[in-house]
């Protein structure tokens, strides 16, 4: 029977059919049993604890209820769940599951820190600590895949790409952006790529003003994580792809004088237009023959007036046909120091940081990197920061789902299948028990990844 604590509904499907009550008196229970995994990835990189090791606990010690690094692995494990925001924290207060995360008794251990703690604590990172969290952020990704590489990789991918983050309130910094047509800062994130492999791993991102240039705070990550792929995997050929908005002087200057190579695009003009001209007209004359669109290759040396030297431009003769439309010319350009066929150039290496796109798409859809509602700058810094933490643990499990049920999976189907799973928690004298269904439909792949992370079975 229902009673004033245990709430109680009721269900009857049938007019006939035996009625069916749901009621919620499951003590010690929690929803995110699979959110272990992440602890155990978060475990072996120890992440949350070299990062939480930059910052400053100005607290009286006294006083103190929440550790930094409890605050911090609250945050992380949170938004690795699915909760977002700060206020989310009032509803976890007492989750058992949540509780070991953070290294408590999921029983008797004392409520998790409040959202008015979790935004004191947010708001009260400088930006030192931000950019040493940012330099470990980096490294910890950059050791972890030299050592699962072994140091011997032989070529090393660095993808820049901007995004946009709607903003809707009083934030610092936020300015109206013309390209996007709203107001919001321009996040920036960084990911390798090692040799063939199609992952790219995300290692660093930097919010920005709404009306940032491209380029702003591209040099200085660059020329940060060069050194530190450098020192990692000694030998390896750098390759830095980066779309139109970065194809300034200064910043071809500067990837030419670290050495690496380079695929960048590059915006359309008249004199470039020109020197397509006579590839796009055999580009049209093949789309009139075969109605379908149609594209060719070719090259040219060229310098704009504020280049210091010549340099290789690929073009990308394209024209767009689409059934009851007019034809359409879409020439493409791409500045590069590379060798190679313009069309394997174009193809085969610059084409594929489009994947970039999907990054960029987890970390907005699937971990609300955009929820930057802090009025402080900095503690929405500090915020994509998390975010980039959570992702981190979230793609060490991607790329350990590999040959199992969930290989292709992202953020949200991961979450989904693997995290999302209802547990009970009974503890004794000697151990702590997760009691979890024994008709999960995704069990092979969950034991799978447990013991890859550190489960004994």
């Amino acid at each position: 029977m229902a009673t004033d604590c245990i709430p109680q509904v009721t269900f009857r499907f049938e007019s006939k059919g035996k009625p069916v009550v749901g009621t919620f008196d499951m003590q010690h229970a929690s929803s995110d049993g699979g959110a272990i995994l992440l602890k155990g990835i978060d475990t072996q990189l120890e992440l949350t604890k070299r990062m939480v090791e930059c910052l400053q606990d100005g607290r009286q010690p006294g006083k103190v209820q929440h550790q930094t690094l409890e605050l911090l692995r609250q945050r992380v494990f949170g938004l690795a769940c699915g909760y977002a925001d700060c206020n989310d924290a009032a509803r976890l207060a007492d989750d058992a599951i949540h509780k070991l995360l953070l290294d408590r008794d999921p029983i008797a251990g004392p409520a998790l820190a409040s959202q008015p703690t979790l935004s004191r604590f947010e708001n009260a990172v400088g930006w030192r600590e931000l950019l040493a969290m940012g330099h470990v952020l980096a490294e910890t990704v950059i050791e972890h895949h030299r050592r699962r590489l072994k140091g011997r990789a032989t070529r090393i991918t660095i993808d820049l790409d901007p995004t946009d983050d709607p903003t809707h309130g009083q934030q610092e910094f936020t300015f109206f952006n013309g390209h996007y047509d709203t107001w919001c800062y321009l996040p920036l994130v960084a990911t390798v790529t090692f040799d063939t492999e199609a992952e790219q791993y995300a290692l660093a991102a930097i919010l920005r003003p709404g009306n940032a240039p491209a380029s702003r705070g591209a040099y200085g990550l660059l020329r940060r994580l060069i050194r530190q792929l450098r020192d990692a995997f000694s030998g390896a050929t750098l390759r830095v792809r980066l779309d139109g908005g970065f194809a300034g002087p200064t910043m071809l200057t500067f990837l030419e004088a670290h050495g690496v190579e380079y695929v960048v695009g590059l915006a359309s003009n008249a004199r470039l237009e020109k020197r397509a001209q006579r590839l796009m007209g055999k580009a049209r004359m093949r789309a009139k023959a075969s109605g379908r669109t149609e594209h060719l290759y070719g090259e040219t040396l060229y310098a704009a007036k504020s280049w210091e030297h010549r340099r290789r431009v690929i073009i990308k003769a394209e024209v767009v046909r689409h059934p009851g439309c007019t034809a359409k010319n879409n020439p493409r350009f791409v500045v590069t120091n590379l060798k190679g066929a313009s069309r394997t150039v174009y193809e085969q290496i610059y084409c594929q940081r489009g994947d970039m796109e999907n990054r960029l798409k987890e970390l907005h859809h699937g971990l609300e990197m955009d929820r930057t509602s802090c009025p402080r700058f900095l503690a929405n810094q500090f915020r994509v920061l998390l975010t980039l933490a959570a992702y981190i643990l979230f793609q060490e499990l991607q790329r350990r789902a590999h040959g199992t049920a969930c290989a292709d999976a992202q953020v949200t189907t991961l979450r989904e299948r693997l995290i999302k799973l209802a547990v009970w928690v009974e503890r004794s004298v000697r151990r702590i028990v997760l009691h979890l269904p024994a008709t999960f439909p995704w069990l092979p792949t969950w034991r799978q990844l447990a013991r890859a992370v550190g489960a004994i079975t």
